[in-house]
């Protein structure tokens, strides 16, 4: 599957956008403020996006929220009607722009558009494409039992079991090799 650069750049930030959210009530909220908010747009590069309020809070909150019900969903119709919605609530306009010294690309969120219509239109559309492609069983939590990251599986063979290899993946192979000398020494 051909993955263009923004269409990479919008799966990055709506994996992270999910990851924000808490598990359970003891986590804090990776989106506790307007700050948290800003310092989001600023490190996932989200462009033209003017002054945030608490009101581009909630409602980013609110679509990160059928985003994760997009990870959730059992088949590709139940993840396609999520899709549909959040795209048509953000009132989609795809244009080509060559902003910010990127070649042409699609923007599919309309000039002036919320912040949350912004995330909702292109990463909607980003994950729109894995559907379409056949894909949609990339789009994983992580299989720890710790941990529900969300993440897109990229590997060639859809193998990818953990958000991350090297934390979740790496310490529970170390568990399991652990019980195993464990059992053996008896």
């Amino acid at each position: 599957m051909l993955i263009t650069h923004d269409t990479r750049c919008a799966l990055d930030t709506v994996v992270d956008l999910v990851n924000t959210a808490p598990e359970d009530d003891a986590t804090a909220d990776g989106l506790a403020d307007v700050a948290a908010l800003e310092a989001f747009v600023r490190d996932h590069k989200v462009s033209e996006v003017g002054v945030l309020t608490e009101f581009d809070l909630a409602a980013v909150r609110k679509i990160r929220g059928r985003f994760a019900a997009v990870f959730a969903a059992p088949d590709a119709r139940s993840a396609a009607t999520t899709i549909n919605e959040l795209i048509a609530a953000a009132g989609t306009t795809p244009r080509l722009t060559d902003h910010d010294g990127y070649d042409w690309h699609v923007h599919y969120f309309a000039p002036g558009a919320s912040v949350a219509d912004h995330l909702a239109a292109d990463c909607g559309m980003a994950l729109a494409f894995f559907v379409v492609a056949g894909e949609r069983e990339r789009l994983r939590r992580c299989e720890a039992p710790d941990c529900r990251y969300a993440f897109v599986d990229l590997s060639r063979n859809r193998s990818r079991r953990y958000c991350d290899s090297r934390t979740c993946g790496n310490r529970l192979h170390v568990a399991a090799y652990r019980a195993r000398r464990k059992e053996a020494a008896g």
